[in-house]
Formats: C-alpha cells, structure tokens, sequence
C-alpha cells in the first residue's frame, strides 16, 4: 500500500469535554423545570439535552480510540471508531424524535395550562449553553463526521431551545397552550430529517460504498491516459475514515516492465489520483498479460 501525505485537522477533544459539561447542566435544570412548569416541549428540550451527554460522552471515547496506534490484531488502529460513534449517534436523533412526536400528540389530546415563566428562563439558558457549544464544535465539525455528529445534536438542542422560548413567550401573553405541543412536534420532524442525513452518510462508509464525489468512470479514463497503463480493473474505493481515502485495483501494464520501471508508474498514478480526486491510500496489483476478470467492478 502506497500514501499521500494529507494534512488533517486536529480535532480537540477538550472541547466534548466543556460541550457534555455544559450540557449536564442544562439537561439537570430543564429536566426539573419542564416537570415544575408541565412543558412537554421543555421536557423535550431536557430530554434531547441527555442524549447529547451521551452522545459527546461517546463521541470522546470513539475520538480517543481512533487515535490509537495499529497493531498485529489491528492493523488499520480502531479508526473506524467514529464512523460508529456517529451512526449510533444519528440512530439515537431518531429514536429521540419518535418519541417526542408520540408525546406531543398525546398532549394535543389533553391540554392542560402551563407556567410559561419557567418554560422562557430556561429556554432561555438552553439557548446560550447550547450556543457556546456549537461555537466550540463548529470548526471540527467541517472535517470529522463523529465530531458532525455531536456538532448536530447540539445545533438542534439550540433551534429546539429557541422555539421553547418563542412557545413560552406565547403561552405567557395569549395562553395558546397548545403551541408547546405544535413546537415539539417540529422540533422532532427537524430530528428526523437531520438524523436521517447523518445516519445515511455514516452507514455508507461503514458499508464501503463508493463515496459520492468519485467517479470511478473518470479515474479509469485519467489513468489510462498515463504512458504504460494498459488497463486499469478490479477497482475498489472506500473511505476508511473521514480523512482517508482508499483505493485498490488491478493494473495491466502495457510492457512487460522492470519493478524499477513499475515504481515510477505507480507514482504517477498516486499524484493523479492524489491531486484530481483526493485519494491519498492507494493499492495496485501489476500484471501483464495475466488471465483473469478484466471487468472495472469484479465481484470479489
């Protein structure tokens, strides 16, 4: 196997740790207001806040295993760890929402009045904890699915936060009780479709599918454009992680060449495939003249 150098983003993992501290709080004071005022939308809002606790508690542990060394038993390290943490993550936004849809349409059954001052405070503090942590998780989210993962369970903590407090302002001058059932609803239908996302995009890695970017019909044609390629087959693209791109083939060279020779094909290949499709691991089989299945997608 053949790398590319790639710089990558550092992710710090000191800011999960602030983000579930903060929200450890928020989750402790929304949970007993939401059962002091009867809010079923600042309940909701509690409720999500517990599973961010857990879901940055877990993304700091999968953060934290992918950064251990590889091994004889683990010779790509555990770097797919956060691929997990962030398909475990989505499945919780989904499971939360149902749930809260559920509750929601049992309270529009049976209203019952509000203390709308509870329900405003701390929605109000929901909305800047939940704030300060998005900000800390914002830059590693635009280079970490795990750490995208935890970066939108807050987002949407903060959203929900900001409908609680429009609901309560409203319960408080015009007594339309039922807002605070309509506001979860919402905010559960937001979940779905976030969670849904993320999950889809986790379980593609996982699955080894062909990341969306790559054409693979583009690669052949670049590569075989390269003087003693004969034909590139046997393709294989994947993402290991979120940074690492793989690929694995089957190359037919045209001449019956030297390994020395091979070598400065194979570098021409990697600076193709590096520089035009940002694949920055790669894996190339030579032959020539060998009898076997010259299909680009060969069913292993």
């Amino acid at each position: 196997m053949s790398g590319v150098h790639i710089h990558k983003h550092q992710v710090k993992s000191s800011n999960l740790i602030w983000s579930m501290l903060l929200n450890g709080v928020i989750t402790l004071a929304q949970f007993i207001g939401g059962i002091l005022s009867g809010s079923l939308a600042l309940m909701s809002d509690a409720l999500h806040n517990f599973s961010d606790v857990l879901s940055l508690g877990f993304s700091l542990f999968a953060h934290r295993l992918s950064h251990r060394e590889a091994s004889l038993d683990q010779t790509f390290g555990l770097k797919r760890a956060e691929l997990i943490a962030a398909f475990i993550n989505a499945m919780t936004l989904l499971i939360v929402a149902l749930f809260l849809i559920y509750g929601a349409i049992d309270r529009l059954a049976n209203p019952h009045p509000i203390s709308s001052d509870i329900v405003i405070w701390l929605s109000l503090l929901g909305v800047l904890v939940n704030g300060g942590s998005v900000v800390l998780l914002k830059r590693d989210a635009e280079h970490n699915l795990n750490m995208k993962s935890a970066y939108l369970h807050l987002l949407t903590d903060m959203m929900a936060s900001v409908a609680v407090l429009v609901g309560g302002i409203i319960m408080k001058y015009f007594q339309w009780y039922w807002v605070d059932s309509v506001l979860t609803i919402c905010i559960a239908i937001y979940l779905l479709v976030v969670g849904f996302d993320l999950w889809w995009k986790a379980t593609k890695m996982l699955m080894l599918f062909t990341p969306d970017h790559i054409d693979i019909k583009a690669i052949i044609e670049e590569v075989h454009q390269i003087y003693g390629v004969g034909l590139l087959h046997h393709i294989h693209v994947w993402h290991l992680n979120e940074s690492e791109l793989h690929l694995e083939a089957h190359l037919d060279c045209s001449e019956n060449i030297t390994l020395n020779e091979f070598n400065e094909l194979l570098h021409q290949i990697e600076q193709l495939l590096f520089n035009k499709f940002h694949i920055n691991h790669i894996t190339i089989q030579p032959e020539f003249k060998k009898e076997d299945p010259k299909d680009f997608i060969v069913q292993d």
